[in-house]
């Protein structure tokens, strides 16, 4: 015996709301097997779900797109970080530039590793430390660190922090859309389940196959399990366009 099975994904979802709204269009209301309040909030619904829909899908296909840009800009701003590091420890080895140096990026004399800059915490923080302190040196008159320079260090640095405030602003807005298509799947989740129930109850009276059938033409779908066979009588909904 094929059982009722709800929508659990969003184009299974629009499809049942689709076909009842096309019933409810073709049809008069004395005719119509479910009622008129289901059918205004079927016109409510669809265009707001179908919108939560595109917009989700929009935003989540710029969070994509940005993801590449923004890992280009984060290698870069490491790799010119990590550079300068790297500079600054070979002068100091070579007595260009003061034991003390690395005092002024927040670092220990005599630390030989370099910060761990592979996180985007990490490199906004060193990014700061290395900026801020070569500053600080440059203003009290020491020599300036160069191949890079803190300028040219701060350019790429800066990039990436543009893009950083850039990306987190794409994910709260990416994520206000996606809490809005959550809230919109639960209303059709529940005005389905109705719409369903409603029309189930019409067609009560009826034999099973033909209250199968009469339902399955207001897009309520039955399967079968897999250890039942498929009868003729069995019926499913015409696959649909989605109503703009």
């Amino acid at each position: 015996m094929p059982y009722r099975r709800l929508p659990n994904t969003d184009n299974a979802r629009l499809k049942a709301l689709q076909a009842a709204l096309r019933k409810g269009t073709d049809l008069p209301p004395f005719k119509l097997a479910f009622s008129q309040s289901s059918l205004t909030k079927i016109q409510s619904l669809l265009p707001l779900y179908n919108h939560a829909l595109s917009e989700h899908r929009m935003y989540y296909n710029m969070l994509l797109e940005k993801s590449r840009y923004y890992q280009k800009y984060f290698r870069k701003a490491r790799l010119y970080l990590s550079h300068f590091i790297q500079v600054a420890n070979m002068a100091i080895q070579r007595g260009e530039l003061p034991v003390n140096t690395f005092s002024y990026f927040s670092m220990d004399k005599d630390e030989k590793k370099q910060p761990f800059l592979k996180n985007e915490k990490n490199l906004l923080e060193w990014g700061n430390k290395i900026i801020e302190g070569e500053k600080t040196r440059r203003m009290e008159g020491l020599t300036s660190i160069t191949n890079p320079t803190i300028a040219v260090v701060k350019v790429h640095y800066d990039n990436f922090i543009e893009i950083h405030t850039n990306q987190n602003n794409l994910k709260k807005r990416h994520q206000k859309v996606q809490d809005n298509l959550i809230e919109k799947r639960e209303l059709a989740d529940n005005l389905i389940q109705q719409l369903w129930n409603e029309v189930e109850n019409t067609f009560r009276e009826l034999p099973e196959d033909l209250k199968r059938k009469k339902s399955s033409e207001y897009g309520v779908v039955y399967v079968y399990r897999k250890n039942e066979m498929p009868q003729p009588e069995f019926y499913e909904p015409q696959q649909m366009e989605i109503i703009q």
